[in-house]
């Protein structure tokens, strides 16, 4: 299954595939539900119904692990093809806007274009800090 477009938060990819970025600090948007999500978040999530991978990543910071961070990115890219998938940290900006730049390389976008990709498809304050904006750059697909 896949997202309903009037989903919100959902950023198309240029594969078509959805994905819907969110921050955990607001409300659950009404509507269907994730299927599978990964969360970028410095503490352990809260439990949900749904599958779903935790990396640690604090606030404004890069992942701690970027290989478990890649092998996470690349499980919910190929989730997404088929399944509505959810990509999360607590303001939805930072941390989300990064890993949605990073699965927008996955996707085929060009490493120098996925910030100014996400920023224009999902939030126009996604990737927040100049050193996301770097990892953005070296991610390599």
């Amino acid at each position: 299954m896949t997202w309903e477009p009037e989903t919100v938060g959902l950023l198309r990819l240029p594969s078509g595939r959805l994905v819907r970025g969110r921050g955990l600090g607001h409300p659950m948007p009404e509507g269907q539900k994730p299927e599978f999500a990964l969360y970028l978040l410095g503490n352990e999530p809260p439990q949900v119904e749904w599958e779903s991978v935790w990396v640690r990543w604090k606030d404004f910071r890069l992942p701690s692990d970027k290989d478990d961070f890649t092998a996470a990115l690349r499980r919910a890219w190929t989730r997404s093809e088929t399944e509505r998938v959810e990509l999360a940290c607590h303001g939805g900006h930072g941390r989300t806007g990064t890993a949605l730049a990073c699965l927008a390389i996955l996707d085929g976008v060009p490493a120098a274009e996925a910030v100014a990709y996400v920023r224009a498809n999902y939030r126009k304050r996604a990737v927040e800090t100049p050193g996301q904006r770097r990892f953005v750059k070296r991610f390599a697909a």
